[in-house]
């Protein structure tokens, strides 16, 4: 069912967290109105707070709250909203849901439900970008449909080889495979966990890419054939095939490469009719060559970094295209200026294997200064539930060039203070210092067990201020615990002096 082109009065944000409070920023500063949905644990949220009104959806699971597509439509026209934004995650690349929201007679803020079909499954989006003359990374077009097949196509590509998930993301049914011997259990173990992640077993097989960059280019399109792109994005600092730190520019991309990569994103774009805000992903190998691994048929979690060098507001040009304005820039009207980093801050703890650490959290203070931006859900007196993705918040720096970028970056960290969890604010720290970092001599494969055990030897803070403070404070605690000491007759009565004489 094909909806009519209008403006947009009230947006329903169908997800939480950091990304609905950055939804509900833009449409609040176009003058557009907000609604929340929420789970029991996301009660005292600040999506909830900041939207105009919220609505209770269901029980912290996901799959009884904002996976329920019928319960969130059902909010919408209760609550007379005239579009839904699924931000990222949850809905936001389910093709059903986009129809259901188009036949529900909403405005989708994303791209067609064809193109989230084409582009979900990965197998299909393969054949398509091959047939586009998309370079694609050897391997099959279609799901493997038995073991004796991914044997046979293992041994045509060589070894080793990547199996993967036709249907999902995110690192999960992902298996290397770097002998025929490990082929079997690999392909098992990839079918099992692709089937309890997606609700589908299929996999396919790509050659593997031995430490290869992950770049990705951010590409708009409207409803009127207009494909714009708005530069690449460095997403190689990887854990458990997991972006933890994005930058833009590349910075091993020569001038030649980084257009025909942009080049190559818009064709796959408009190979799908693709409208909306979208990424095309791609591996990145030593020698120059490039080849098409994905698209996101929608915000990515990195797109602050491309708003930073371009000065383009992707979340208020999702919601303008999808009110059927054509883009109101060409592409030579797009530049980058300078140099992003974002770097996620989880609640994990990397001398942990990144176990996940939520709880409540007490204190918190996001650094500030120019040229540096959080974006975060997070307050004192907040909590990280145990339900959801752990990501505390993205700070988001720019600088003149990368040094400046690094520097700036080093210096907002060391303001950042949360209290009560474990984030990933030390590490950040440690691997801003690492010299191959700042070098920018980096792959998918630079967090290897030994850099890990190092960058988590390193992070210690090496500020001496707040390492003496610590140690004043840990002193006084300690002499309160065992009931302290009386100072002598006549001596200074002040604890503090007393105490640390």
């Amino acid at each position: 069912m094909s909806v009519p082109r209008r403006p947009i009065r009230k947006v329903l944000i169908a997800n939480r967290g950091e990304i609905a409070v950055r939804v509900i920023r833009g449409c609040h500063e176009m003058g557009i109105a907000t609604v929340a949905v929420y789970s029991d644990v996301d009660r005292r949220s600040l999506h909830v707070r900041m939207a105009m009104e919220a609505v209770c959806i269901g029980p912290a699971p996901s799959a009884q709250s904002y996976l329920r597509g019928d319960r969130i439509l059902e909010v919408a026209q209760e609550t007379g909203a005239d579009a839904i934004h699924p931000g990222y995650g949850f809905l936001s690349e389910n093709a059903d849901f986009a129809r259901a929201v188009q036949a529900a007679g909403l405005v989708w803020i994303g791209p067609p439900a064809s193109a989230i079909d084409a582009m979900g499954s990965k197998t299909e989006s393969r054949a398509r970008m091959a047939a586009a003359g998309v370079p694609v990374v050897p391997g099959t077009k279609a799901a493997l449909q038995s073991l004796e097949e991914a044997r046979q196509v293992a041994e045509d590509v060589g070894y080793p080889v990547m199996l993967k998930a036709a249907a999902g993301g995110g690192g999960k049914g992902m298996r290397r495979v770097f002998s025929a011997e490990e082929l079997a259990g690999a392909f098992r173990a990839a079918r099992s966990e692709a089937a309890s992640s997606f609700g589908d077993d299929a996999v396919y097989i790509e050659k593997l890419i031995l430490e290869p960059r992950h770049v990705e280019v951010q590409v708009l399109a409207d409803a009127h054939g207009n494909v714009v792109h708005l530069f690449e994005r460095d997403c190689s600092i990887q854990r458990r095939n997991q972006k933890v730190v994005e930058e833009t520019p590349c910075p091993v991309l020569s001038p030649e490469t980084r257009e025909a990569m942009a080049q190559v994103a818009c064709r796959a774009a408009e190979a799908v009719d693709y409208e909306g805000a979208g990424t095309v992903e791609f591996l990145y190998g030593a020698d120059g060559s490039f080849y098409f691994l994905e698209m996101n048929t929608r915000l990515q979690v990195e797109h602050p970094i491309t708003e930073m060098v371009t000065g383009v507001d992707l979340v208020k040009a999702q919601l303008r295209v999808a009110g059927g304005e054509p883009l109101w820039f060409e592409q030579s009207d797009l530049v980058q200026r300078g140099h992003a980093i974002e770097l996620r801050v989880y609640a994990e703890d990397p001398t942990q294997n990144w176990a996940p650490s939520p709880g409540p959290v007490p204190g918190y203070r996001e650094p500030g200064g120019p040229w540096v931006r959080v974006d975060s859900a997070m307050y004192a007196g907040a909590e990280v539930p145990v339900h959801y993705d752990p990501m505390v918040a993205k700070l988001v720096v720019w600088g003149a060039d990368r040094a400046d970028a690094i520097e700036r970056s080093d210096r907002a960290l060391r303001e950042y203070r949360v209290r009560g969890i474990h984030t990933t604010i030390p590490f950040f720290r440690a691997l801003l210092r690492d010299p191959d970092f700042v070098s920018g001599d980096y792959s998918t494969a630079f967090l290897d067990a030994d850099r890990m055990a190092r960058l988590c030897d390193d992070m210690g803070d090496p500020d001496p201020i707040a390492a003496s403070l610590a140690a004043l404070v840990h002193a006084y605690e300690r002499d309160l615990k065992a009931g302290g000491r009386s100072p002598a007759q006549g001596r200074d009565t002040n604890r503090w002096k007393w105490s640390f004489r």
